[in-house]
Protein backbone atom coordinates (compact mmCIF):
# COMPACT_ATOMS: atom_id res chain seq x y z
CA UNK A 1 0.00 0.00 0.00
CA UNK A 2 1.15 3.38 -1.21
CA UNK A 3 1.94 5.57 1.66
CA UNK A 4 2.31 9.73 1.81
CA UNK A 5 4.54 9.85 4.86
CA UNK A 6 7.10 7.21 2.85
CA UNK A 7 7.37 9.64 -0.12
CA UNK A 8 10.52 11.12 -0.87
CA UNK A 9 9.54 14.80 -1.68
CA UNK A 10 13.35 15.63 -2.44
CA UNK A 11 13.60 13.63 -5.52
CA UNK A 12 9.94 15.48 -6.44
CA UNK A 13 11.78 18.31 -6.14
CA UNK A 14 14.66 17.18 -8.46
CA UNK A 15 11.67 15.98 -11.70
CA UNK A 16 10.17 19.18 -11.35
CA UNK A 17 12.01 21.04 -13.86
CA UNK A 18 11.54 18.16 -16.01
CA UNK A 19 7.86 17.84 -15.66
CA UNK A 20 7.44 21.46 -16.22
CA UNK A 21 9.45 20.71 -19.62
CA UNK A 22 7.41 17.96 -20.61
CA UNK A 23 4.44 20.19 -19.88
CA UNK A 24 5.83 22.33 -22.60
CA UNK A 25 6.16 19.52 -24.96
CA UNK A 26 2.97 18.42 -24.44
CA UNK A 27 1.32 22.00 -25.27
CA UNK A 28 3.58 21.94 -28.47
CA UNK A 29 1.86 18.49 -29.35
CA UNK A 30 -1.15 19.90 -28.55
CA UNK A 31 -1.16 22.99 -30.55
CA UNK A 32 0.11 20.58 -33.54
CA UNK A 33 -3.25 18.82 -33.61
CA UNK A 34 -5.10 21.60 -33.21
CA UNK A 35 -3.85 23.20 -36.30
CA UNK A 36 -4.64 19.45 -37.86
CA UNK A 37 -8.12 19.98 -36.82
CA UNK A 38 -8.45 23.18 -38.36
CA UNK A 39 -8.37 25.49 -35.09
CA UNK A 40 -5.18 27.34 -35.54
CA UNK A 41 -6.52 30.49 -33.38
CA UNK A 42 -6.38 27.82 -30.78
CA UNK A 43 -3.11 26.55 -31.04
CA UNK A 44 -1.92 29.95 -30.98
CA UNK A 45 -2.65 29.82 -26.79
CA UNK A 46 -0.49 26.54 -26.69
CA UNK A 47 2.16 27.78 -28.37
CA UNK A 48 2.36 30.29 -26.06
CA UNK A 49 1.96 28.57 -23.11
CA UNK A 50 4.49 26.12 -23.83
CA UNK A 51 7.11 29.55 -24.11
CA UNK A 52 5.61 30.24 -20.21
CA UNK A 53 6.74 26.57 -18.99
CA UNK A 54 9.63 26.72 -21.02
CA UNK A 55 10.61 29.87 -18.88
CA UNK A 56 10.29 28.59 -16.12
CA UNK A 57 11.67 25.08 -16.49
CA UNK A 58 15.40 26.22 -16.35
CA UNK A 59 14.73 29.00 -13.29
CA UNK A 60 13.31 25.38 -11.53
CA UNK A 61 16.15 23.50 -12.24
CA UNK A 62 18.19 26.58 -10.75
CA UNK A 63 16.65 27.16 -7.90
CA UNK A 64 16.71 23.68 -6.76
CA UNK A 65 20.21 22.68 -8.01
CA UNK A 66 18.72 19.93 -10.51
CA UNK A 67 20.14 20.74 -13.79
CA UNK A 68 21.49 17.76 -15.45
CA UNK A 69 22.56 16.88 -19.16
CA UNK A 70 19.00 14.82 -19.75
CA UNK A 71 17.27 18.16 -18.76
CA UNK A 72 19.14 20.07 -21.41
CA UNK A 73 18.61 17.74 -23.63
CA UNK A 74 14.95 16.90 -22.92
CA UNK A 75 14.27 20.83 -23.25
CA UNK A 76 15.68 20.64 -26.41
CA UNK A 77 13.40 18.18 -27.31
CA UNK A 78 10.43 19.80 -26.59
CA UNK A 79 11.79 23.31 -27.88
CA UNK A 80 11.87 21.73 -31.68
CA UNK A 81 8.36 20.42 -31.25
CA UNK A 82 6.65 23.30 -29.64
CA UNK A 83 8.86 26.20 -31.21
CA UNK A 84 10.11 24.71 -34.34
CA UNK A 85 7.73 22.41 -35.54
CA UNK A 86 4.12 23.89 -34.52
CA UNK A 87 4.66 27.49 -35.23
CA UNK A 88 5.55 26.19 -38.42
CA UNK A 89 2.90 23.84 -39.14
CA UNK A 90 0.37 26.88 -38.50
CA UNK A 91 2.04 29.52 -40.23
CA UNK A 92 2.26 26.41 -43.23
CA UNK A 93 -1.54 25.91 -42.87
CA UNK A 94 -2.71 29.53 -42.43
CA UNK A 95 -0.57 31.15 -44.78
CA UNK A 96 1.69 29.05 -47.13
CA UNK A 97 -0.20 25.76 -48.18
CA UNK A 98 -1.60 27.10 -51.59
CA UNK A 99 1.99 27.58 -52.27
CA UNK A 100 2.76 24.08 -52.13
CA UNK A 101 6.69 22.89 -52.41
CA UNK A 102 8.42 26.73 -51.79
CA UNK A 103 5.80 26.57 -48.28
CA UNK A 104 6.65 23.01 -47.93
CA UNK A 105 10.54 23.67 -48.16
CA UNK A 106 10.87 27.04 -46.09
CA UNK A 107 8.80 25.18 -43.48
CA UNK A 108 11.63 22.34 -43.68
CA UNK A 109 14.53 24.65 -43.49
CA UNK A 110 13.02 26.68 -40.46
CA UNK A 111 12.72 23.51 -38.00
CA UNK A 112 15.58 21.95 -39.54
CA UNK A 113 17.67 25.37 -38.64
CA UNK A 114 15.90 24.92 -34.73
CA UNK A 115 17.26 21.71 -34.82
CA UNK A 116 20.60 22.56 -35.92
CA UNK A 117 20.50 25.64 -33.14
CA UNK A 118 19.40 23.63 -30.53
CA UNK A 119 21.79 20.72 -31.18
CA UNK A 120 25.34 23.66 -31.18
CA UNK A 121 23.51 25.33 -27.71
CA UNK A 122 23.70 21.59 -26.39
CA UNK A 123 27.62 21.01 -26.97
CA UNK A 124 28.72 24.75 -26.52
CA UNK A 125 29.25 26.07 -22.97
CA UNK A 126 27.02 28.80 -22.00
CA UNK A 127 28.22 31.58 -20.94
CA UNK A 128 25.18 33.95 -20.93
CA UNK A 129 25.00 35.11 -24.37
CA UNK A 130 23.62 32.99 -27.02
CA UNK A 131 24.71 32.55 -30.12
CA UNK A 132 22.03 33.03 -32.83
CA UNK A 133 18.04 33.69 -32.08
CA UNK A 134 16.70 31.14 -29.55
CA UNK A 135 14.44 29.05 -31.14
CA UNK A 136 11.86 30.15 -28.57
CA UNK A 137 11.75 33.85 -29.79
CA UNK A 138 11.89 32.57 -33.17
CA UNK A 139 8.75 30.55 -32.25
CA UNK A 140 7.01 32.87 -30.69
CA UNK A 141 7.98 35.22 -33.46
CA UNK A 142 6.81 33.28 -35.97
CA UNK A 143 3.98 32.59 -34.76
CA UNK A 144 2.94 36.26 -33.99
CA UNK A 145 2.76 36.53 -37.44
CA UNK A 146 -0.53 34.45 -37.81
CA UNK A 147 -2.39 38.00 -37.15
CA UNK A 148 -0.84 39.11 -40.32
CA UNK A 149 -1.79 36.32 -42.33
CA UNK A 150 -4.98 37.83 -43.80
CA UNK A 151 -2.91 40.93 -44.81
CA UNK A 152 0.31 39.53 -46.33
CA UNK A 153 0.47 37.51 -49.07
CA UNK A 154 2.45 33.98 -48.80
CA UNK A 155 5.84 34.81 -50.47
CA UNK A 156 6.51 37.49 -47.71
CA UNK A 157 6.01 34.62 -45.10
CA UNK A 158 8.29 32.22 -47.35
CA UNK A 159 11.39 35.01 -46.46
CA UNK A 160 10.13 36.01 -42.84
CA UNK A 161 10.58 31.98 -41.99
CA UNK A 162 14.15 31.96 -44.11
CA UNK A 163 15.18 34.75 -41.83
CA UNK A 164 14.58 33.46 -38.60
CA UNK A 165 16.33 30.21 -39.91
CA UNK A 166 19.06 32.06 -40.79
CA UNK A 167 19.22 33.99 -37.41
CA UNK A 168 18.58 31.09 -35.30
CA UNK A 169 21.60 29.29 -37.45
CA UNK A 170 23.79 32.54 -37.18
CA UNK A 171 26.47 33.86 -34.81
CA UNK A 172 24.76 37.04 -33.54
CA UNK A 173 25.45 37.38 -30.30
CA UNK A 174 22.56 37.92 -27.55
CA UNK A 175 22.40 38.69 -24.36
CA UNK A 176 20.30 36.46 -21.71
CA UNK A 177 17.32 38.28 -20.54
Amino acid sequence: MFSFRYFDYTKLKLQLANIITVFNLSLGIIAIMLVLKGHGHMSLMFIFFAALFDRFDGMVARHYDAESAFGKELDSLSDLISFGAAPAILLYDTALSDTMWIGVSAVIFYIVAGAVRLARYNVEEFDGTFYGLPITAAGVLLTLSYFAAPYIIAPYFVIYMCVLAWLMVSHIRIAKV
